[in-house]
């Protein structure tokens, strides 16, 4: 079997017979005049033949090197088509993302048209589920995780932070035969659950609260749901910051009290790291860690229901 050259040495033989001056090459490759020279040294030895006429300050390229340099030379392009090949695919195509429905929903599909409007050759194929995706089964490119961030193997960033849980409701509520003005009242409201284990009993003992069950109301298995029972009338939810925004900016939920609780959870964008650097995957992290960024320059505490 034939044995190749290395690489560095083509490369350095490509760019001082295309200059005819080992000076230019060394720029052009950012090394000095004397490597490039070894470079030269070593791949005539390695083929056994001379393939530059040494003259006074001009080296010319003897016939064996003239017959050498265009088979090299195809080669560079053919290596340069395929990697610009490789990274078109790369960076464009199919991209699958998994996280739970929640997140989805209420934060991620409305702001997705600004991915797609900035990436309009990567597809983006949005699967929901509540079990963490195995990405050596699975045909997922990058998950939304909820939880401490601790992903062994995986390349992990915190996108968004869950600092703050507090009671969410219809405006309705806040009016009527038992309006919603003290946390006392809440023991005249249904209160929703989630699966996501956000505590009612927690918040009510923040909140001073005695004599409401914090397990009575109807649970779901999704804080989405959640969230949209809380918009349709059914109850109080006590929803999550990140989740709660859109539906309280747009004025479809309000906040009836200041007393606020700390989570311990915060959202992370996810990947192999073998594919993390992948140009498309690399795109959807920088883009969602952009939008982040966005929530969070345009935030302004929220208002606590005027009555």
């Amino acid at each position: 079997m034939v044995r190749l050259p290395p690489l560095n040495a083509l490369r350095s033989f490509e760019a001082a017979a295309r200059n005819l001056s080992f000076s230019k090459a060394a720029s052009e490759l950012n090394v000095t005049p004397a490597a490039i020279s070894h470079q030269i040294k070593g791949l005539e030895d390695f083929l056994g033949v001379k393939l530059f006429r040494r003259l006074n300050r001009v080296v010319m390229l003897t016939d064996a090197g003239q017959a050498y340099l265009p088979g090299i030379r195809e080669g560079f392009q053919k290596l340069y088509d395929a990697t610009v090949r490789l990274q078109t695919v790369e960076s464009s195509g199919v991209l699958t993302i998994s996280t739970l429905s929640s997140i989805a929903s209420r934060w991620l599909v409305p702001r997705l048209r600004r991915f797609q409007e900035r990436y309009p050759d990567i597809d983006v194929r949005l699967t929901t589920s509540d079990h963490l995706v195995d990405f050596a089964r699975e045909d997922v490119d990058i998950a939304i995780r909820y939880g401490t961030g601790h992903y062994p193997g995986l390349h992990s960033v915190r996108f968004l932070e869950e600092e703050y849980l507090y009671p969410v409701c219809s405006p309705a509520l806040l009016a009527g035969a038992r309006p919603l003005q003290r946390p006392e009242d809440l023991a005249f409201h249904t209160l929703l659950h989630d699966d996501m284990k956000v505590d009612w009993a927690m918040w009510l003992t923040a909140a001073g609260v005695q004599g409401v069950d914090p397990k009575r109301g109807p649970a779901y298995t999704d804080s989405s749901m959640v969230l949209q029972a809380a918009v349709e009338g059914h109850g109080v939810a006590l929803g999550r910051s990140a989740l709660a925004a859109d539906d309280l900016e747009a004025g479809r939920l309000v906040k009836p009290f200041e007393i606020e609780i700390a989570s311990t959870f915060a959202y992370y964008v996810v990947s192999p790291e073998t594919t993390a650097e992948q140009p498309k995957i690399a795109a959807f992290r920088e883009w969602i860690l952009s939008e982040a960024q966005r929530d969070r320059d345009n935030d302004a505490t929220v208002p606590i229901a005027v009555r």
